[in-house]
């Protein structure tokens, strides 16, 4: 583990200033090791205890993806769908948003937002969703500066294509049809 400056190769060095240049965070003292923090993983997720819908509550789902991403058994369902056609990236940004949304520390903000950025924005991540040029360029744009706010318009746009695009296909989907008998 790099303990200080000096001790960094050189790989975390070009990576350090990889990321200066992408995001312009954290990095307001260049020369402190402070800007070279090394983010701890994730915790893990708790499994969400969920409930079966009724068939009236299921119903809802087809004219609201809102009401679909409100539920903890119709999140779960349809990233499991989503999943099944090899798109849940588009799901798994949104849920990541969300998250991101509720953090209150600047730094953890921050190492939060270049970590979705790496996975859903940019160019060939592991991850990439599908978001026109001035979509992204705002997004990194919104990244120099982390708020709440750095990916809703991303968020939206994926919202939108989920809406259009997925929702429809779910619903028309074996699993949903068994939900709402």
């Amino acid at each position: 583990m790099c303990k200080g400056l000096a001790a960094l190769p050189h790989s975390c060095l070009e990576r350090a200033k990889e990321i200066k240049t992408k995001l312009g965070t954290l990095l307001q003292k260049p020369d402190t090791t402070i800007d070279f923090i090394i983010p701890y993983p994730d915790k893990p997720e708790k499994p969400v205890k969920t409930q079966k819908p009724s068939p009236e509550e299921a119903l809802q789902w087809r004219d609201s993806l809102e009401k679909l991403l409100q539920n903890n058994y119709g999140l779960a369902s349809f990233k499991g769908f989503l999943k099944s056609e090899f798109s849940e990236e588009n799901i798994e940004f949104w849920i990541a948003c969300e998250d991101y949304k509720k953090i209150k520390s600047p730094i953890k903000m921050a190492e939060k937002a270049k970590k979705i950025y790496e996975e859903f924005i940019q160019t060939e991540a592991p991850k990439e969703v599908n978001i026109d040029h001035f979509t992204k360029a705002m997004t990194m744009k919104n990244l120099v500066e982390p708020s709440p706010s750095s990916f809703d318009m991303a968020q939206k746009r994926i919202h939108a294509l989920m809406e259009k695009d997925s929702l429809p296909r779910f619903i028309r989907s074996e699993f949903y049809q068994e939900l709402i008998k």
